[in-house]
């Protein structure tokens, strides 16, 4: 089985010195692709979506395990990582992964790092901020792979993500996004009016069950972007 997850009383604790009273983490383990992750989740008013493990990221990393991803030598940039854990599991695989968040999730994503990668390891995975929209042009636009799990759910950002893609894509850059396909976000309108005017996207994998969509996409030649830009 590829998703392990068996949550006990004693993964979950409280932390002493928290500034909320209801700060408390709780630790998961999953298993993909031979790899075992032990990833960490700290609930707080601070961390907020940013906290636990979001089934659109088990998703994504189940289905570049049943797909037996090659990612040895592989640029990969992950974008709102959260938790951390599709970077984490890239990185163990043998790509070469910047996983980025806003400031206030760098912590739990550099303790996940920490807690599962080798120390010895020569790809340790690089954990830096990332803005969407305002600091993406400290990123190259060179990537192999531009990951996202669960980032389309906030129709005030989706401007700002647009942009952040369009920068971070080369010609050879491939970008997966994994999603749950909330209507009441506009995740319906994000990936088949918005997403288009950028890449050319395609849905490579649907959980029914989850309402869960994965989408493919790569940058736009210069034809079809004036063709979507038009509509």
């Amino acid at each position: 089985m590829s998703f392990d997850f068996e949550p006990e009383e004693s993964d979950l604790f409280r932390i002493e010195d928290a500034p909320f009273a209801d700060t408390f983490t709780r630790e998961n383990r999953y298993r993909f692709s031979g790899q075992e992750l032990k990833i960490t989740q700290t609930f707080s008013a601070n961390l907020g979506v940013a906290a636990p493990v979001w089934e659109a990221a088990v998703s994504l990393c189940q289905y570049f395990e049943e797909r037996k991803f090659d990612f040895t030598g592989k640029r990969v940039l992950e974008l709102g990582a959260g938790t951390g854990i599709v970077g984490i599991m890239v990185a163990l695989l043998g790509g070469d992964v910047t996983i980025t968040d806003l400031p206030h999730a760098l912590k739990q994503i550099q303790l996940n790092v920490s807690s599962n990668m080798p120390a010895d390891c020569l790809n340790f995975p690089r954990v830096k901020a990332l803005a969407w929209g305002k600091d993406h042009h400290d990123f190259p636009s060179d990537y192999d792979l531009v990951l996202g799990a669960d980032i389309v759910y906030l129709q005030d950002t989706y401007p700002a993500l647009l942009r952040t893609l369009e920068h971070l894509c080369g010609e050879g850059t491939v970008v997966y996004l994994s999603s749950k396909m909330r209507q009441e976000h506009g995740a319906v309108t994000f990936y088949e009016e918005q997403l288009p005017r950028y890449l050319d996207a395609r849905l490579v994998h649907r959980d029914d069950c989850e309402d869960i969509s994965i989408f493919r996409g790569t940058k736009k030649t210069h034809a079809s972007f004036r063709e979507a830009k038009e509509r």
